[in-house]
């Protein structure tokens, strides 16, 4: 599979694998974003890409800056008719501001395909199945 990738800004630089067979596609901040404790911030990628039809482009923490700092990714669904930029949007969990810098890998994103559905609405869903209604802690463990 291909990704086509333009660059909206001139300091943007492409996505990267960061090794060979990598899931994640590394993508970088083009700017310096301050993250108050507990604060939600977007960072700019300058980054526009072109996900194949039938495939949707699923954004994912990198652990680094996850582990290491606090950030967790906020949404994280690109559909594959979307050509603006791609912003991640990041909030700190920490207690401790964190700036994160231009040039810096802020999350990554998997490219996957998936299925289409059709959605019916109906009176009755089938049951007899092993879970049920059984929502948290429904294997016994809590």
């Amino acid at each position: 599979m291909n990704l086509k990738v333009k660059k909206l800004k001139e300091n943007a630089k492409l996505p990267t694998h960061g090794h060979s067979g990598d899931a994640g596609i590394d993508f970088y901040a083009t700017e310096d974003v301050l993250f108050k404790a507990g604060a939600q911030a977007r960072v700019p990628t300058g980054i526009a890409i072109e996900i194949p039809e039938g495939c949707g482009g699923f954004i994912w923490d990198k652990s680094s800056i996850s582990f290491g700092h606090g950030l967790k990714v906020m949404g994280g669904v690109i559909d594959s008719g979307y050509r603006g930029e791609i912003v991640m949007s990041l909030i700190n969990l920490s207690n401790q501001d964190f700036v994160l810098k231009e040039g810096h890998k802020v999350a990554q994103m998997i490219i996957q395909k998936f299925e289409n559905c059709d959605i019916l609405e109906v009176e009755e869903l089938s049951s007899g199945t092993e879970r049920g209604e059984g929502r948290e802690g429904s294997t016994g463990h809590k």
